[in-house]
């Protein structure tokens, strides 16, 4: 996974490009009928249930905009909301509040969305053991908000992008010529390079799962579009070699049905591609 420092980067280029994109060389709408020196009060309303996911995201913002804007914080990511809460008040000036208002708006809705559903899933699998995970299915420039928000809905990131592990998936595993080989080649290049990174390989049968496990230093074993009976088997092979984690096409209905398999992740790209915004409002008073 990447660090800290450059997950913060990741926020800082989301906040800058988005603020770029929507203000321009200026929120002309603001600055025609608003003096500059015109101070103001906005809050946060919900007017949706589930997980509130973004706030602390959204201090930032505002900091980067105004950094002399006022935030009082009533209540913090990860905790449920439901119509009418007030999540925050932001104040100071009136510009600056509005030229925030649509990346905090759009930023919260989506995360909040996110939490909301992944919760949902982590609720459907306690006691199993299983963990659910995101995916790169995220849209594209804002993808460390929606792996955040899955964070804050209880659940657990998958790799952040293509190079902070590796994943063998079932195009590689062909050009490189087979399993074994793409394992092989893998280890050398990790080697070569001096890159530690831990390796993930997809199994489309449980043939490929026994090659699978004949080669030494793999992390774990993606079952992909594997049935139950077919994924029990599958784990049951692969005991203590290395973790499990079934993928392709698994929704609420049959997630736990997938846990009971006794596999220790699932992941889902539906966390983050297939979410409706919580219904946020931005309003002064």
């Amino acid at each position: 996974m990447i660090s800290n420092t450059q997950f913060q980067h990741e926020l800082d280029l989301i906040i800058a490009n988005a603020i770029r994109e929507d203000v321009g060389p200026g929120d002309y709408s603001s600055i025609a009928c608003i003096p500059a020196t015109a101070t103001g009060r906005a809050k946060l309303i919900v007017k949706d249930n589930g997980i509130l996911a973004g706030v602390d995201f959204v201090q930032q913002v505002f900091k980067y905009v105004d950094p002399n804007l006022e935030i009082e914080v009533f209540i913090k990511d990860g905790t449920p909301v439901k119509y009418g809460d007030i999540a925050f008040h932001v104040s100071g000036s009136s510009q600056s509040i509005l030229k925030a208002e649509r990346l905090v708006l759009n930023a919260m809705q989506r995360m909040s969305a996110i939490a909301t559903k992944t919760k949902k899933y982590v609720d459907i699998l306690e006691g199993t053991g299983t963990k659910i995970l995101d995916t790169r299915k995220t849209t594209p420039g804002i993808r460390a908000l929606e792996k955040w928000a899955v964070k804050i809905g209880g659940g657990e990131n998958h790799r952040f992008a293509l190079y902070d592990m590796v994943m063998l998936k079932d195009n590689h595993i062909d050009f490189a010529g087979g399993i074994t080989p793409a394992i092989q080649k893998t280890h050398e290049y990790l080697k070569a390079n001096n890159l530690d990174l831990k390796i993930i390989v997809e199994a489309r049968s449980l043939e490929e799962v026994r090659e699978i496990i004949s080669n030494p230093g793999v992390y774990r074993i993606l079952l992909d579009n594997f049935d139950y009976e077919t994924t029990r088997e599958a784990v049951a092979i692969i005991g203590d070699y290395c973790q499990t984690e079934s993928s392709g096409g698994i929704n609420e209905d049959t997630m736990r049905h997938y846990a009971e398999c006794g596999v220790d992740y699932i992941s889902s790209g539906a966390l983050t591609h297939s979410i409706y915004n919580m219904d946020l409002s931005l309003k002064a008073f």
